[in-house]
Order: structure tokens, then sequence, then C-alpha cells
């Protein structure tokens, strides 16, 4: 086949359980782009959170954040904003408050929550290296969102959650976990399968001509539109079904592996 994009999700799959790129990743991704192929990321996280990912790899092409709720140029200008509804947001708002889950907003910029205590808002800081803003009423905020997330550690708690929030919202907008405690709630266009798209839109590829990585059940929908997906090792059984290979784990440099031995040697240019 013909690669002309790769496209690589972000957490438990680019970075390694610590959320850090390996000498290994970074250098596998430089050869990917001395080899004339356009390297491009898409995750869950905003896009401010992706940007110091997109310097440490020198990346040029565009890149996808909220699941594909925004598409970002290389020097972090906005291609495409697609919030979720407001009325969506106040709903699955009210619905986290009544099951006991916190909330988080991130706008274009910000992010923000209303207990700096919370669970895993330090774990989020470290992942996405800034800070949020506590703001003590989430209502002036509800028609910016890129994507809401509910918290819990009761990871049995959410997934009942994600279940419920999907029947009140319908397909006016996407809910899914990103993580076994992270429920996302974005604009119904912002799941990978539309990233991928739009991505491939905005630099004139042809999707058949795009390789995929990922990790997690929210990674299959850019699974079904690339001409070859890659699982990786540490991945659910479902993403695994759904790719066309798979490889080690993100802990093992998986993604590297995958490049230098499931990607370029299929490529021709």
């Amino acid at each position: 086949m013909t690669v002309k994009l790769i496209v690589s999700d972000v957490d438990g799959t680019l970075v390694q359980p610590d959320k850090t790129l390996s000498p290994g990743t970074i250098a596998a991704a430089g050869r990917v782009q001395q080899a004339g192929i356009a390297l491009a990321i898409v995750s869950a996280r905003p896009p401010r959170g992706m940007r110091w990912i997109v310097e440490a790899l020198h990346l040029q092409s565009p890149s996808a954040g909220f699941n594909g709720g925004a598409v970002v140029g290389p020097d972090g200008d906005v291609l495409e904003w697609n919030p979720a509804p407001a009325d969506i947001v106040r709903a699955a708002l009210d619905l986290f408050a009544a099951r006991g889950v916190d909330a988080w907003l991130f706008t274009q910029d910000e992010w923000l929550i209303r207990d700096p205590a919370g669970v895993y808002v330090e774990h989020e800081h470290h992942t996405v290296r800034f800070e949020a803003r506590v703001v003590p009423d989430f209502g002036p905020y509800v028609n910016q969102v890129g994507k809401l997330v509910g918290v819990s550690d009761d990871f049995a708690r959410l997934a009942a959650v994600e279940a419920e929030l999907q029947g009140i919202v319908g397909d006016r907008a996407t809910a899914h976990r990103s993580q076994d405690y992270y429920l996302d709630l974005t604009h119904r266009n912002a799941n990978k399968g539309y990233a991928v798209q739009a991505l491939a839109r905005h630099q004139g590829i042809d999707p058949a001509e795009i390789a995929v990585l990922g990790d997690m059940v929210n990674d299959v929908p850019m699974f079904k539109v690339a001409g070859y997906s890659v699982a990786m090792g540490n991945g659910s059984a479902e993403t695994k079904a759904a790719a066309t290979a798979t490889t080690a784990a993100n802990d093992q440099d998986g993604w590297a592996k995958a490049i230098d031995t499931l990607i370029l040697p299929r490529t021709r240019q």
C-alpha cells in the first residue's frame, strides 16, 4: 500500500504509561518524516495539551484534539471548531451531579474545574501540562465546550453513566470513555473517524492512504476509515479485533515497533 499519512492516538499509544515519549518513539517519528510521510496526532486531549508533543516530534501536519472537535495547524491555529451543544452539556452536567461524578470543562484555551482537590486533577495536570482554572459555576461556559469530562474512580459507576448519557444525547453528541476513569462528551462529529477524515481533507490525502494506531474503543472509528490500522498490545480486545495488525504494548516501544516492522515496510513511495 501507499502510506502518505500516519495518524496516531496519544494516550496508551504514542506516549508511555508515565505520559512521556520514549527515545525509540521520538526516533521512529523522525524516520517517518524523513521518509516523506506526514505524521499527525489525534486525541481526546485539548489541543493545548498536545502542543508539547507537536513540538517534541517536530510535526508539520495538522492535529485533532477533542477527538476531532478541534483541528489545529502545527502552529496552533484553529482550522475547525465543533463545540458540544449547550443544552446537551447542561443535561450531562445535571446527570453527573445526580450520579456523584465530577465534571471538567475544556474550551478552546482553558481547562475549567470546580474542585481543585478532585479525583484525577493532578493526574490530568501531569498529562496536559497546563493548569486548570477553578470556577464557581460552569453556566457561563456551556456554549464554549470542546469537551465535557465526567471523572470518577468508580469505573463501574462511570460505565453505567456512559450508557445513561448515550441514551440522553442520542445522535446529537458523542459520549464515550477515553479511559476507564474519563467519560468524554463532545460534538457529534467529534470522533476519531471524523478526525482522520478531516486531517485527510486538510492535506488532500485519500483515507485509504492513511495508517492509524490506537489502543481504546474510541479509536475504532478511525480504524474503520483508514487503509491500515494497528492496535497496541495494551489495547482492549475490541480494539485489537478491529485492527489490521497488533504491535507490542506502549511500555515496550510498541509504537516504534509498529512503525518499523508493520507500516514502513509496507509503504511504496
